[in-house]
């Protein structure tokens, strides 16, 4: 079991909590992490990207001069792909990017995605995390006494709103619950913070 110290709002140490090495300290695997966040970000796009060949564009039904005799080169239709207006040729047409992961392969990226937070001295854990109001100053104040910067992410057992409120104009948090986490979210975050009670609810479903 590693330990770890557990901060309060302030930035001050309470006390010390043992994370579950099955989950927190297993040896990453990076081809499955890889997949997992090609997966998420595969599942961002639309898809709905198309253009139009030579038998989608309007026109060129008829042969624009015949074949022999004119000195120019045969042509069979004013939209094919070298003419102006012509269809195009290997453009992009409407697509599923989505990816299939089974349910393992979902569990240990997630798993190696936490793992990576706690060899990278990424993860800072606190007792609880209460805003008194929904204002903006609070949540930079709470970040300011973690030392917190950049992109972070905020893991809580449960969202109230005055939470929402006050880090809803931080462009560089994400809020989430504990059963909202993913491989992505955490792989992007430069800080993960997260609470005694979230990290009892991650290892509960996780191990």
């Amino acid at each position: 079991m590693k330990k770890m110290s557990v901060l309060n709002i302030k930035g001050e140490k309470v006390s010390d909590i043992s994370l579950n090495e099955e989950v927190w300290g297993i040896v990453p695997n990076d081809a499955v992490l890889y997949d997992a966040i090609t997966l998420a970000r595969n599942s961002q796009r639309q898809g709905t990207h198309e253009t139009k060949t030579r038998s989608e564009v309007s026109g060129g039904g008829r042969k624009p001069w015949r074949q022999k005799g004119t000195g120019r080169a045969r042509q069979g239709s004013i939209r094919a792909a070298q003419w102006y207006h012509g269809g195009i040729v290997f453009g992009p047409h409407n697509r599923s990017y989505d990816k299939k992961m089974n349910r393992k392969e979902r569990r240990l990226a997630l798993k190696s995605a936490l793992a990576y937070k706690t060899i990278n001295s990424e993860l800072i854990i606190v007792d609880q995390i209460h805003f008194e109001t929904g204002k903006t100053k609070e949540a930079k104040s709470f970040l300011n006494d973690l030392k917190a910067e950049k992109n972070i992410l905020i893991v809580v057992d449960a969202i109230d709103e005055n939470m929402i409120l006050a880090t809803r104009n931080l462009n560089n948090v994400i809020l989430l619950e504990a059963n909202e986490i993913n491989t992505l979210d955490i792989v992007s975050a430069d800080r993960m913070i997260i609470t005694e009670a979230a990290i009892k609810q991650i290892e509960e479903v996780l191990v």
